[in-house]
């Protein structure tokens, strides 16, 4: 009878174990997606003049709400103000049809509206995960590096336990306004973000989860 009652709670304890959710701390991914700019020569046309944009993406997770998510990736921003309704006094050294390469890399701070996991765990977490992020990053496009600040949001889905897919929306405000190689056509004075450059990528992601928490980190 003793026996049985230890084999019963080796069992039990088994599939207590298996039954809790396993976190992992870090993320890796490929991303790629459409992307917009926002500038002299398009004021307040979302996904006007689209072109593509790709990188590659990680995330460290803080807990199954947060997390910090770093990216480097390729972009450009392109537009024609020849073309638009805004007539510009001095053309003199501006580059009106342009197509400008740039890089990207920064860091956002996630909030996931509720926790992010397989679902098998005792804290309650989803599969499917919508959040918002905001964060610092610096660009290099037009022979000028400036930084940028993202905000946006997203949702992730879990399809695998360690495969997460997902879409990031952001828009990304420069500091500069020599991206798209028009710098302040009018003479108006500029603010902190006021008559600034900015970007928007749609990316589609998918990554893999590495390093479980509370053992050895390996990749098995």
């Amino acid at each position: 009878m003793a026996r049985l009652y230890t084999i019963m709670t080796v069992i039990l304890m088994a599939a207590g174990v298996h039954a809790q959710e396993l976190e992992y701390a870090l993320e890796l991914g490929a991303m790629g997606g459409p992307s917009f700019y926002m500038g002299d020569a398009n004021t307040n046309g979302f996904y006007k003049n689209v072109t593509m944009a790709g990188g590659l993406m990680g995330r460290y997770n803080i807990n199954p709400r947060m997390a910090l998510k770093f990216d480097v990736g390729y972009g450009s921003v392109k537009g024609n103000a020849s073309k638009g309704k805004n007539k510009f006094p001095d053309k003199k050294g501006q580059k009106w049809n342009f197509n400008n390469s740039l890089v990207d890399v920064g860091c956002q701070y996630e909030l996931n509206f509720w926790g992010y996991g397989t679902g098998t765990g005792f804290k309650g977490s989803k599969r499917l995960a919508p959040y918002i992020q905001f964060g610092l990053g610096f660009t290099y496009g037009n022979k000028e590096l400036t930084m940028n600040i993202p905000v946006g949001f997203g949702i992730k889905y879990k399809i695998r336990p360690r495969w997460n897919v997902g879409i990031d929306w952001s828009m990304r405000f420069s500091l500069s306004d020599k991206l798209d190689g028009i710098e302040d056509p009018y003479k108006i004075e500029s603010g902190f973000l006021k008559n600034k450059d900015s970007y928007s990528w749609t990316m589609v992601y998918i990554s893999y989860d590495l390093c479980p928490k509370y053992r050895k980190c390996v990749n098995d």
